[in-house]
């Protein structure tokens, strides 16, 4: 029960995938004191008030004048000399409209303020934000330190947003992850009915055997239709208490993911390293002995999920430890979570998809601040710095505003893996048992692999981040009934009958130490 329950907290984790809802754009700052001197800074506007050129060609130069010694709340914060080029003031308690009010008035061009906290894109009435006309943006505080530090104190600068490159390479080794995580996931999972499938001609064979399947059987979940709904129920109830409490559930997530990709690490490794004949030696405990490099292997495996955990905030190289972490745990949940029928699948990709839905795009409608529940947790708001490790992340290839701004990775959640992958491991088990040469494996992996490029077509489009659930459940839910429905075996397909009969019949086996019937042969 304890398996299960942790089971499901961890499949949970599976099903956030990250958005982002910022405007994005570039100071570029000159040093009037060094010729040929520059630094780009990352700033956030709010385009509905007054939007930035798309060019440094279309952008007009201005001088800074940086006082970050008053916040312009009041009209008497306001220098004797007056405002004018691009006034840099800090963050304080008023509204940014009214610092906005201030600075227009007084001569400005442009208003930043400089925000010691992580700055968000300026907000405000709508009636107001009408009456400004000049550039509003925020950026870092330490910005402002470091351009005075480099540039010195004269400085002048140009605020410009260029647009988003609409295809970054990036999402092409995205791509090619998840599917081959998907499709040796899938296969892997087969392996257990294939070693199933082959018979034993001797006792002794039949005995090891037997405790092979009991092992398989003591470490795999088996998700019936009423398993599938609680599961799903759990979800629910966990992405509304990290809505609601997340800043100290995120480190209960951080911890829960160390310890499973520790040992989802260890499960991979060890089932490559059986397949070694070498170094075999044992090290002998009481009644039991060990193979020295399983534990060997299990101190690095905790190791590296130590060294995540550690500098797991450390965006310029720890990424790659955390998706070689991250499709460690996938492999190993595919391989481990199981489901017995097609109609298991149909209900927990049916179930997954309104989920991701009705928190993607019907919570709006729900919360007081109209905000998405699962782009709030997946974000993690502003009240810590940590995010959630239930992304794979790979860099942007592409130099843009994304990069300089530090959002310069295209992600895509560990549930749009394990997902569709646990109905392709079934059909993967399904070919094994009908000898069916992988038509359903291949057929399915192919699905998800189109319904993939569907998701990053919508997403290049509409240049807004898209739930993939809903384009992959139905490429390889309708896949998969093409496949049984031509071959004529849909109603097979549908029950698993051959899954269960096969089941049962372990289950006797596993019920005596020696098969049934070699204890028959052997009283008679």
């Amino acid at each position: 029960m304890a398996r299960s329950v942790l089971t499901a907290a961890a499949f949970a984790l599976l099903l956030l995938a990250l958005q982002a809802d910022a405007q994005e754009g570039i100071l570029q700052a000159y040093s009037n004191e060094t010729a040929g001197l520059s630094k780009d800074f990352c700033i956030l506007y709010n385009p509905n008030w007054v939007a930035l050129p798309s060019s440094l060609g279309n952008a007009t130069v201005h001088r800074l004048q940086i006082l970050t010694s008053t916040m312009l709340c009041k009209v008497t914060d306001v220098p004797s000399e007056g405002l004018q080029g691009i006034v840099v003031v800090m963050r304080g308690n008023c509204t940014l409209t009214s610092k906005a009010k201030i600075a227009q008035n007084h001569g400005a061009k442009a208003l930043l303020i400089a925000s010691i906290e992580n700055p968000i894109p300026p907000r405000g009435n709508a009636s107001e934000s009408k009456e400004i006309n000049i550039p509003v943006a925020l950026l870092q505080y330490n910005d402002v330190v470091n351009m005075k530090k480099v540039l010195g104190n004269s400085i002048s600068g140009v605020l410009y947003s260029p647009p988003v490159p609409s295809l970054d390479y990036s999402i092409l080794l995205i791509f090619v992850i998840a599917v081959a995580t998907v499709t040796v996931g899938g296969y892997w999972s087969g392996s257990e009915e294939s070693g199933r499938n082959k018979n034993g001609g001797t006792a002794s064979d039949s005995r090891r055997q037997t405790k092979e399947l009991d092992r398989n059987k003591d470490q795999t979940l088996i998700l019936s239709p009423l398993t599938v709904v609680v599961f799903v129920a759990i979800c629910c109830v966990m992405i509304v208490l990290l809505y609601f409490f997340y800043k100290w559930l995120v480190y209960v997530v951080i911890a829960i993911f160390c310890l499973a990709s520790a040992i989802s690490l260890y499960n991979c490794l060890s089932a490559v390293m059986a397949k070694i004949p070498f170094c075999k030696c044992r090290l002998a405990c009481g009644q039991r002995s060990f193979e020295v490099r399983l534990i060997f292997l299990a101190a690095v495996c905790v190791a590296i999920a130590v060294v995540w955990v550690v500098f797991r905030n450390d965006d310029s190289w720890v990424w790659i430890l955390h998706d070689f972490l991250g499709v460690a745990f996938c492999l190993n949940f595919l391989k481990t979570v199981k489901l017995p029928h097609f109609k298991s699948c149909v209900i927990l990709l049916g179930l997954l998809l309104l989920y991701d839905v009705f928190f993607v795009f019907i919570t709006p409608f729900i919360t007081p601040q109209g905000k998405s529940i699962m782009v709030e947790v997946a974000t993690g708001g502003t009240d810590t710095a940590e995010k959630l490790p239930v992304v794979l992340r790979v860099p942007r290839l592409t130099p843009s505003v994304i990069t300089l701004c530090g959002m310069s990775f295209s992600l895509l959640g560990f549930g749009d893996i394990i997902v569709p992958g646990l109905l392709v491991a079934y059909c993967r088990r399904f070919d094994v048992q009908r000898n069916s040469s992988n038509i359903y494996f291949v057929s399915c992996a192919i699905a998800y692999a189109v319904g993939l490029i569907l998701t990053f077509v919508v997403l290049i489009l509409t240049k807004m981040a898209q739930p993939a659930l809903l384009y992959l459940v139905p490429c390889t839910l309708l896949a998969s009934v093409v496949t049984a429905w031509t071959r004529k075996e849909m109603r097979t397909f549908w029950s698993g009958h051959s899954y269960e009969v096969l089941d049962d019949t372990v289950e006797h086996l596993l019920q005596d130490d020696e098969p049934r019937w070699y204890t028959q042969s052997r009283e008679q």
